[in-house]
């Protein structure tokens, strides 16, 4: 338990980010409406616009995650962190100012800009930290513990923006942002890729001997995590990383399991919320209801199923589990909301 101790102020900068990431979706759907239609419930125009941000950030981040990735191997996982982190406080502070037509369009393609440096290198960053400091059998626990954390900001957050005004909803999310900058800078301390074992060691890396007890210990874990070539040199290149993903067949499986969740999960959001507000004349109070609603059944699976049955359960039984929570709780969220009273 020491070591998922030692993870306390990384859980709390994790809280605060996504905090602060969150609790502007009930919001902006409004604000979009406001902007670009104002005084209309239906706008095609909205959702090209959602959609086109989505493609842009997903693409974008295929690219710079990797290499961030890749950076803070050499750096360290704290000051890559740093960056998404910091980014994340300029949309929001655009917001915070003002939401008419100008400034909704700055915010626009900040956000697009801001998205490609957090939307997957914050998690993978987070992930990688956690990987650094807990040993490869109480990972799986450790990841479940930082899912949590993460959808505990999401309710915590989705809560906040309920009982708020939409000014104040973007000028407190500004705030929690620059608070987790500063606390993440102050207090977590830094970690590099070899902070927890040698890089020649890593159950994930094969690239030289370890010592005998080393070997010894590491064959237990052979079976928990693919083992996969060290990348040499300088940033990767794209035949570098279709190289990595060819390489592992766990990875590879992994890869396509993830593209189709996010495909799914992604594309329900981006519609749904447009879709709500023009049939059925929902605002921010009632997105809040929704969103908390999906967030309190997702923390309390994470916390749940993945840290203390995952040790005990095979990794791809815990991740079926997890697909099997996503497709029921939409079923059972649509059929509340959309059936009429």
């Amino acid at each position: 338990m020491k070591d998922l101790a030692g993870l306390g102020h990384l859980f709390v900068a994790a809280f605060l980010f996504h905090f602060a990431s969150y609790m502007v979706l009930p919001a902006i759907t409004d604000v979009t409406m406001d902007a670009v239609c104002p005084g209309r419930d239906e706008c095609s125009v909205a959702i090209y616009l959602a959609g086109f941000q989505s493609a842009i950030t997903g693409l974008g981040a295929l690219v710079v995650t990797p290499i961030v990735g890749n950076l803070s191997d050499k750096y360290g996982r704290k000051a890559l962190m740093t960056l998404p982190v910091t980014v994340a406080v300029v949309p929001l502070f655009i917001l915070a100012c003002n939401r008419s037509k100008v400034y909704f369009y700055a915010y626009y393609v900040v956000r697009i800009i801001a998205g490609v440096f957090c939307e997957g290198s914050m998690h993978c960053l987070l992930l990688a930290y956690v990987a650094d400091q807990v040993g490869a059998r109480r990972r799986a626990a450790a990841f479940g513990l930082l899912a949590g954390v993460s959808a505990a900001g999401f309710v915590s957050g989705t809560l906040t923006a309920r009982f708020l005004p939409t000014s104040s909803t973007f000028q407190v999310a500004a705030a929690v942002a620059a608070a987790t900058a500063i606390y993440l800078r102050v207090f977590v301390p830094d970690s590099g890729a070899n902070s927890f074992v040698d890089e020649a060691c890593d159950p994930l890396l094969q690239g030289s001997s370890c010592s005998a007890t080393s070997s010894s210990s590491s064959l237990s874990d052979e079976d928990l995590t693919p083992r996969l070539p060290p990348h040499k040199g300088g940033l990767p290149s794209l035949s570098d990383m279709i190289a990595l993903l060819t390489g592992s067949v766990t990875l590879s499986g992994t890869a396509i399991v993830t593209l189709f969740y996010s495909l799914g999960e992604h594309g329900l959001h981006a519609a749904l919320l447009y879709y709500l507000k023009a049939q059925f004349g929902y605002s921010k109070d009632e997105f809040a209801n929704l969103m908390l609603i999906v967030g309190a059944a997702g923390m309390l699976s994470q916390r749940g199923d993945t840290a203390y049955l995952g040790p005990v359960r095979r990794m791809r039984a815990c991740t079926s589990s997890s697909q099997l929570y996503f497709c029921t709780d939409y079923e059972i969220s649509s059929g509340v909301i959309i059936v009429p009273e």
